[in-house]
């Protein structure tokens, strides 16, 4: 059976290192973020970033997620592939999308599959939604 899931989340924490690396106007750089999840997810994250800069701004980023929590009532953690980006480094052509990495689940969510969305909303806040099976 798939689940839907969905709600909002905060971002805690934003920890960016100095670009590791630079050519020309790209950089790169690891960032460390925490996250408070609400809505069918109720918990916690911890994400690692490498994230890419241009002259256009913010245009890419992949990153590891894991999250502990409660989703639809049941308890355990999971990891999330991170893969997002924008055509321009502007919010209206970016595209943000996460994979749970099969065999992460643990506890109540062991043999979680699935994947998932986040969506930027015009006052800046975060929104996801999460499309997943149980084993």
């Amino acid at each position: 059976m798939t689940f839907q899931a969905s709600g909002s989340f905060d971002i805690e924490a934003w920890d960016a290192d100095k670009p590791y690396d630079e050519q020309g106007d790209n950089r790169m750089t690891r960032v460390h973020v925490g996250k408070t999840f609400h809505g069918d997810l109720v918990g916690t994250s911890s994400t690692e970033l490498i994230t890419v800069e241009t002259p256009a701004g913010p245009v890419a980023y992949v990153g590891i997620e894991h999250v502990q929590g409660i989703l639809h009532g049941r308890e355990g953690t999971f990891v999330l592939q991170h893969s997002a980006g924008s055509e321009d480094g502007t919010a209206d052509t970016q595209w943000l999308r996460w994979l749970i990495v099969p065999t992460s689940g643990t506890g109540e969510l062991a043999g979680i599959r699935g994947v998932g969305q986040i969506s930027v909303t015009e006052d800046g806040g975060h929104t996801w939604a999460l499309e997943y099976t149980l084993d």
